[in-house]
């Protein structure tokens, strides 16, 4: 299957906003998450990644920390990334951005010298993360008001 949509690292401004307003669109408006904790200090430090339409259009984004940032989140170990924030538009699910974005992620985390990636899953996504290789560990446990489960993948 052909994407529909090319996915790369946002380094200016604009892709920067296009990131947020994905996350904007499903987190806080289709999923309820308040948006004072949807926006935090990580994302300044942050790799994003953004998949656009051949016409602009953004369709999904997520995100990479790393070193001091991701510790909180993968248990302190230097050599995890930790992949969050992972979003795509509903006219755009199911058509294998989600898929390009966590593939990015793990690039871009791969570049940075980093040996396994981390992610909090939402459970209903469990599956999508099994089938790119990521293995649950730990209970569920509730984030923005949703059951989430930690997952690892080795890179």
């Amino acid at each position: 299957m052909n994407l529909p949509c090319t996915v790369r690292i946002a380094e200016d401004p604009v892709d920067r906003e296009a990131c947020f307003a994905v996350r904007k669109e499903v987190f806080v408006v289709e999923q309820g998450v308040p948006q004072d904790i949807e926006y935090d200090e990580y994302d300044a430090v942050a790799v994003h990644v953004l998949a656009v339409r051949d016409d602009g259009v953004p369709l999904g984004t997520g995100r990479l920390l790393h070193g001091e940032a991701a510790a909180g989140k993968t248990g302190g170990d230097p050599s995890v990334g930790s992949l969050g924030r992972l979003a795509v538009v509903r006219e755009a699910r199911g058509l294998g951005v989600g898929v390009a974005l966590v593939r990015a992620i793990e690039e871009a985390a791969q570049v940075r010298g980093l040996t396994a990636v981390d992610l909090h899953a939402q459970t209903h996504a469990l599956g999508f993360y099994e089938r790119l290789g990521y293995e649950a560990y730990g209970p569920e446990y509730p984030e923005a008001g949703i059951p989430h489960r930690a997952m690892r993948r080795a890179l």
